[in-house]
């Protein structure tokens, strides 16, 4: 067998990075590689492997050869049929993927931020290179979602998507609804227990969420969403309280993404929200991920699993490996294309509608109701609900509106600021489902 050429059935694989994931892909393949070879008749070989150390040890031992410090020697290698990216962050990935593309290779990526953001273009350039590229591990880990709307949705028009995308998010809020934690106390957990980062940020303020709901929304609607155009919100303002008040009035709190095809425009959200507890993401637990789909002939549709972690995410990179060496023992490349995508105006949060909890403190004496209530009724903004618990010369009040569209609710809470009995408005949180 020639250096240059495959042997029948083998797909010869090029790694650039070698970390958590890139790890966990090796060992995948050394465990169950020969399960996988006689379920698909393929073998998958790493030839190279692109790590920023070649000579730190990693428990992981390779043949002479296979490992290197330069990520474009792996890209160039004519050895290698398919490049699967796993390092991480946008340059030099993006050029490293290009380069590969434009030299013929197949090329599997999880990379949501690369994606989130310079998506359009590796699409483009891998339709017009004839080649494969696969992205499952970008969104949800080993939580199937890209194949699914590219391929058992690909007959329906998806009107709209809702996913808890972030397990780390999740997993706080599990703990803060189940033992009544502050934010705080439950984000150490997620950290003690290897949930989240020492540095959570991208996390726990919505950016992973929001990259990812950037791919998927692309996908769904065939149209060019970047991370850049989703609204933002965290979770570091939700209390306790808001938790115990919202459980009272038949929610659960979730970090929820979110994004519709409404009118000609894509609307593209991910915020803290309040679902009824009925509903199938309410329930959905710890560091668990979930994509609900709404397609107008399959109807709903929900995926959950673990959507994080270098195990899951090995899984969904080697299911992409698997599905290209099949591909191309057909001699077929690309043979489920990204299509056109036709840009499309993204709605601003400005103009997006939905029902408001709200939670305020204010002085506990006569007249003062009428006062906040009259503010909401010049606004045009109605009351679906209100609960007052007293405590002493103050009263909290919580309130849940009928769907309202976002500037008329930031009217409402502005004039509500400049009221002399309003202590404070400790919480303002968006309600979504049927209400």
């Amino acid at each position: 067998m020639t250096p240059g050429r495959a042997a029948p059935g083998e797909l010869r694989v090029g790694l650039l990075g070698c970390g958590t994931v890139g790890a966990a892909v090796v060992r995948l393949l050394r465990t169950n590689g020969e399960e996988i070879t006689r379920r698909t008749g393929r073998v998958l070989r790493i030839v190279r492997v692109a790590v920023a150390q070649p000579d730190k040890s990693r428990g992981i031992v390779f043949e002479p050869g296979v490992l290197t410090g330069q990520a474009a020697d792996v890209v160039a290698d004519p050895r290698v049929d398919c490049v699967a990216e796993v390092m991480g962050g946008v340059e030099p990935a993006r050029t490293l993927l290009l380069d590969a593309i434009e030299r013929g290779k197949s090329v599997v990526t999880a990379n949501k931020q690369l994606i989130a953001r310079h998506g359009p273009e590796v699409f483009a350039a891998a339709a017009r290179a004839g080649v494969d590229l696969r992205l499952e591990a970008s969104v949800g880990g080993g939580l199937p979602v890209i194949q699914p709307l590219k391929e058992s949705l690909a007959a329906n028009r998806v009107s709209e998507l809702w996913g808890i995308l972030n397990g780390t998010t999740n997993y706080i809020l599990t703990k803060m609804a189940g033992e009544g934690w502050g934010f705080e106390r439950a984000l150490e957990d997620a950290q003690r227990r290897g949930f989240a980062e020492a540095d959570p940020t991208e996390d726990v303020d919505g950016h992973d969420a929001a990259a990812k709901l950037a791919i998927l929304a692309t996908i769904a609607f065939h149209a060019p969403v970047r991370a850049d155009d989703v609204y933002r919100e965290g979770i570091r303002r939700i209390t306790p309280q808001d938790i115990a008040f919202g459980r009272e009035l038949g929610f659960a709190v979730k970090l929820l993404a979110i994004a519709r095809d409404r009118d000609g425009r894509v609307e593209a959200r991910v915020h803290p929200a309040f679902l009824p507890v009925g509903h199938p993401l309410a329930a959905i637990r710890d560091e668990l991920n979930a994509l609900f789909v709404r397609g107008d002939f399959a109807g709903e549709v929900m995926t959950v699993g673990r959507g994080a972690g270098g195990e899951p995410t090995a899984s969904a990179v080697v299911a992409d490996l698997i599905d290209i060496a099949r591909n191309r023992a057909a001699g077929v490349h690309g043979r489920v294309g990204w299509g056109e995508l036709a840009p499309r105006p993204v709605r601003p949060i400005e103009e997006t509608a939905s029902p408001f909890y709200l939670l305020m403190r204010v002085t506990d004496r006569p007249g003062v109701f009428a006062r906040i209530a009259s503010i909401f009724g010049e606004e045009g903004v109605s009351i679906a609900s209100i609960v007052q618990k007293t405590r002493g010369h103050a009263a909290d009040i919580i309130m849940v509106t009928h769907t309202t569209v976002e500037t008329q609710m930031r009217r409402v809470l502005a004039r509500l600021e400049q009221l002399d009995v309003l202590h404070s408005i400790r919480s303002t949180i968006r309600v979504v489902g049927d209400v």
